[in-house]
């Protein structure tokens, strides 16, 4: 068995580079001060942090430009002085082909269009919305168990967790007594506080975790994603665990957080509330992709790294220059979205980044929809008077995730 160099070049990629001063929001809902003055000011802008050039994007166009750029490379290792940056020892483990074996999100063409290819058989609109029938169940399930246990209740412990967690372990094959402490390695693996040493455990673990599942899904085929992978695909063992430790925590995180924070959206915005619960039907479409835009939970942007000298709204962006995208700063651009500060879940349907752009944009985007509709709309229909069960500043933000998103949701309901 390989032994993964942790913290994972997937983990690495997604990590911040940004000052304090351009994540700190503003509120709940809103980016930092210094963050929307930039924006109002031009789309791209070079700030300095740890002693490297970084351009800010933080327009739509631009944004959509540099992230379908084929000279903008998504592999830092691709960048001499950005690798020599690294202690010598983890800077070798994390260049070795197999420890990023599997993260594709850190690969450029034609590495990243052979992995593509083959997900992209299983990420089918057609699969993804046969698994509507499950993904009902599960999301009934957590709700039959809260109104059991009778309000309040914590909506992120409760529901927001729990569900796309099953979700996607049900996708990939996880036998359900493991899927239980898949929600704190993947909590851990994101926080910013969790040092070295913490990475290393929590990465370990995974990576053998899913080195057996693997074997397992060789030996004995089943109906699950990494099953079709194991018997139809020329992956080897250390691309199938890179691969699904990775959708494992982009496939329930980003979603816990949606779900948890698209909630707190709709109890701040009473009316927008009423109105999705009195037109689901009508609503529930235009209110997921409101609150994609909206809410933007990727809070440290989507990274790239110049591979040559890029020109594009009147800078230069010199080759190894690092490039930030601002997913929350593209989301509010005036110029592709009128009034971009206010919630409006009858809102007709705008670009945004929250899955992506260009090659790399999100496979499970469907899947993620899907997750997003039927938990609001089941949420809203069997609690009725949903509302905080505390005072609103007493809801607490995530401030040390590279994913957006409340700590706790403590939430009640009307009683019959």
């Amino acid at each position: 068995m390989t032994t993964a160099p942790p913290p994972d070049a997937a983990l690495d990629a997604m990590r911040p580079v940004l000052p304090a001063d351009l994540m700190d929001r503003a509120s709940t809902f809103d980016p930092a001060p210094r963050l929307a003055a930039l924006s109002a000011a031009g789309p791209i802008h070079k700030i300095e942090h740890n002693d490297e050039p970084l351009w800010l994007v933080t327009s739509q166009d631009a944004a959509r430009a540099l992230l379908s750029d084929p000279r903008m490379s998504a592999d830092r290792y691709k960048v001499k002085r950005l690798r020599d940056k690294l202690d010598p020892e983890m800077r070798d483990k994390f260049a070795a082909a197999e420890s990023r074996s599997g993260s594709f999100i850190t690969t450029d063409p034609p590495e990243h269009t052979r992995y593509r290819r083959l997900l992209a058989r299983q990420f089918t609109m057609r699969r993804m919305r046969a698994l509507t029938e499950q993904i009902e169940q599960i999301v009934a399930a957590k709700i039959d168990a809260m109104i059991a246990a009778g309000p309040p209740a914590d909506l992120i412990r409760d529901f927001a967790l729990p569900v796309p967690s099953l979700v996607i372990c049900e996708l990939l094959g996880v036998p359900v007594a493991d899927r239980g402490h898949f929600q704190d390695d993947t909590i851990e693996l994101l926080d910013m506080a969790t040092d070295l040493e913490g990475l290393i455990e929590v990465g370990t673990r995974m990576h053998r975790y899913m080195w057996g599942l693997v074997q397992v899904k060789r030996a004995n085929r089943e109906d699950d994603l990494l099953s079709e992978l194991a018997h139809t695909s020329d992956m080897s063992d250390d691309e199938m665990v890179g691969l699904a430790n990775l959708l494992l925590i982009a496939g329930h995180e980003t979603t816990t957080n949606m779900l948890g924070l698209g909630v707190l959206a709709l109890l701040d915005h009473p009316g927008q509330l009423a109105a999705l619960r009195e037109d689901p039907d009508g609503l529930m479409d235009t209110a997921v992709e409101e609150m994609l835009r909206y809410l933007s939970i990727v809070d440290t942007g989507i990274v790239r790294y110049a591979l040559e000298e890029v020109r594009i709204g009147g800078v230069t962006i010199e080759e190894g220059d690092t490039v930030m995208c601002s997913v929350i700063a593209a989301n509010r651009d005036p110029a592709e979205c009128p009034a971009p500060d206010e919630f409006r879940i009858d809102r007709p349907r705008t670009r945004h980044l929250s899955l992506g752009h260009g090659v790399h944009q999100c496979l499970g985007n469907e899947l993620a929809r899907i997750e997003m509709s039927v938990a609001f709309r089941e949420l809203l229909r069997r609690l009725p008077g949903l509302r905080l069960a505390v005072p609103a500043e007493e809801v607490h933000v995530r401030t040390t995730s590279t994913i957006f998103g409340v700590k706790h949701l403590p939430i009640t309901w009307d009683v019959p």
